[in-house]
């Protein structure tokens, strides 16, 4: 079986006052089914780009990305659109919660738009939100929100979850209990996440644990890790 995800050599260009500014620099590395993957960095320093890369969001100035067997760099962006619906679940720092559906009609869109069945009730009970459910997103709090945006990530039960800075906009003891939420339910779901974070105590959670380093994306190291 391949790796969930595959980099082969990608690099990013960004112009900047009409001169390229290497943002990746050959990232290559492979992530295995079912692991919880953190990529730590400062800001700016490329792990979010990284992140938009693997789901097809953006392109690569060069190199390949594969999920699952499936080269998606090579793929029309329409092909990419059709594959993220069917294979990614995403979270985002600020929710991107639709404020005019319910939660649960937030919950089970992407398994609408993709034709498939889907499990929200189930899952907004599994993240504490059945009661909840008829509410509309401006009367949640920030945690219930991100809980409800863990739940629709999973809903069409995609093999790969992304998340980007899942609680950085969250103080830090609902950040806590969203990413122990997070761990939770995506391990028993037996899913592969990659979180990308600036948090040490975030990534602390995962199973193996990267830095974006200089465009590189290279194993944590004691010193990097001391510096928070």
């Amino acid at each position: 079986m391949p790796p969930i995800v595959r980099l082969e050599n990608v690099t990013k260009d960004f112009l900047e006052g009409g001169q390229a500014r290497a943002v990746l620099r050959g990232v290559s590395a492979s992530f295995e089914e079912g692991q919880f993957i953190a990529i730590r960095g400062r800001s700016g320093s490329g792990k979010s780009t990284l992140l938009n890369l693997i789901a097809g969001i953006d392109m690569p100035s060069s190199g390949d990305i594969s999920i699952g067997g499936v080269t998606v760099t090579r793929l029309s962006q329409r092909e990419r659109t059709i594959f993220r619906r069917d294979n990614l679940g995403f979270i985002f720092q600020f929710f991107n919660l639709i404020p005019t559906l319910t939660v649960l009609e937030n919950v089970r869109l992407p398994a609408e738009l993709a034709g498939r069945a889907d499990d929200s009730l189930l899952l907004l009970e599994r993240v504490g939100l059945a009661d909840r459910r008829d509410v509309f997103p401006d009367k949640l709090s920030g945690g219930e929100q991100q809980r409800v945006a863990i739940a629709r990530a999973l809903a069409q039960n995609p093999r790969l979850v992304l998340a980007d800075e899942p609680t950085g906009n969250l103080d830090e003891k609902t950040g806590d209990s969203i990413m122990a939420l997070l761990d939770s339910v995506t391990r028993q779901a037996g899913k592969t996440l990659i979180m990308v974070t600036h948090s040490r105590q975030l990534a602390a959670h995962a199973d193996t644990v990267l830095e974006m380093h200089q465009g590189q994306l290279v194993p944590l190291t004691a010193e990097s890790a001391a510096a928070g």
